[in-house]
């Protein structure tokens, strides 16, 4: 049961959202039978010690929804109350993910973020609407809108991908939306700046791009980054969080500079890990079993991370002054916690 109720849900975000959601992606028993909760909760423990506000557990692998929700009460019991469990809506149709939100409502998630299926091939924007509201109309919890490069509306609803026009009529419409995540026409920033300027009073607008985040909150306040790979950096982004909110802006911008190497090396390798407008969840777990996180094997079909990426990204850390885990390479396919 949330914190909150439906109509608090914006109050909610503005008090309780301030910081850096990483991501959880799930473990698996050596087997690929089941999941592997030890390894889950010592990624939990770990990113609570990084500093993170909360986490995504993540469902774009090959997971069933009963294995997922069980995911979700996993991280739940692990983190606590003062930590935020966010739900990731992303499942094959608009009934499953219904049904998907309220199951993890029930399991104690505290926020959703909206993704929009493969197979889902809106022609207008009133399409769009209707299942974005159909989701917020099938919860009480607050919802994250991320208009996005991936769902491939642009530029055929809108080279935005989800215009200003049509977050106005959602916000309007779906007063449980209290974040925007600000991707929109992805890799340029006019999407953020709009977001900001047109809805930041009454909506808090997550910047998840870290390369973004550190130069804009110089300039205009950002409170939360979120949901993103921040993991790769270990407790980075979250330190970097704490920077600006204090307004050590020189200091934050010092931390971008140290970490650029890390992120020239991951954007470097964006083309080979992110072909067909997918996430490489393979490669993110990865990054993350660099600073320390389970790691483990994925169910196919998921994509392959191999020799050259992983030693790369390693090399981004490594010039990066990140101090990434050396061990063998093949201990990553194990996982930390193998069950």
């Amino acid at each position: 049961m949330a914190a909150y109720t439906r109509t608090e849900a914006r109050e909610w975000a503005r008090e309780k959202l301030i910081g850096a959601v990483n991501c959880t992606i799930p473990s698996f028993t050596s087997d690929l039978k089941s999941i592997n909760e030890a390894g889950i909760r010592h990624d939990i423990r770990l990113a609570k010690e990084h500093g993170f506000l909360g986490t995504l557990g993540v469902s774009e692998v090959n997971i069933t929804l009963p294995e997922y929700l069980e995911f979700l009460r996993i991280i739940r019991d692990e983190a606590g109350t003062d930590f935020v469990v966010v739900h990731h809506g992303s499942w094959s149709t608009l009934a499953d993910n219904i049904e998907a939100v309220r199951g993890a409502e029930e399991a104690g998630a505290d926020l959703v973020l909206l993704s929009y299926p493969p197979n889902f091939y809106p022609e207008s924007e009133e399409e769009v609407y209707r299942y974005t509201k159909a989701v917020c109309d099938a919860t009480n919890l607050a919802v994250i809108v991320f208009p996005m490069y991936l769902w491939g509306f642009s530029p055929r609803i809108h080279p935005s991908d989800i215009p200003s026009r049509l977050i106005r009529r959602l916000l309007d419409d779906c007063h449980n939306i209290a974040v925007i995540k600000a991707e929109g026409g992805f890799p340029y920033i006019q999407g953020i700046i709009e977001c900001h300027r047109l809805f930041g009073d009454e909506v808090v607008i997550s910047v998840p791009i870290e390369a973004d985040l550190i130069p804009l909150s110089q300039v205009m306040p950002i409170q939360l980054s979120a949901t993103s790979d921040h993991e790769f950096y270990g407790p980075i982004i979250p330190r970097v969080m704490n920077l600006l909110a204090d307004g050590k802006h020189d200091d934050a911008a010092e931390l971008f500079w140290q970490t650029h190497p890390a992120r020239k090396a991951k954007a470097a390798l964006a083309p080979t890990l992110n072909g067909g407008a997918f996430i490489n969840r393979q490669a993110w777990k990865f990054q993350g079993w660099l600073q320390g996180y389970n790691g483990g094997p994925l169910r196919q079909p998921t994509q392959r991370i191999h020799d050259g990426q992983m030693l790369a990204l390693r090399k981004g850390l490594i010039d990066s002054g990140l101090d990434p885990s050396m061990d063998p390479l093949r201990e990553f396919f194990v996982g930390r916690n193998p069950a």
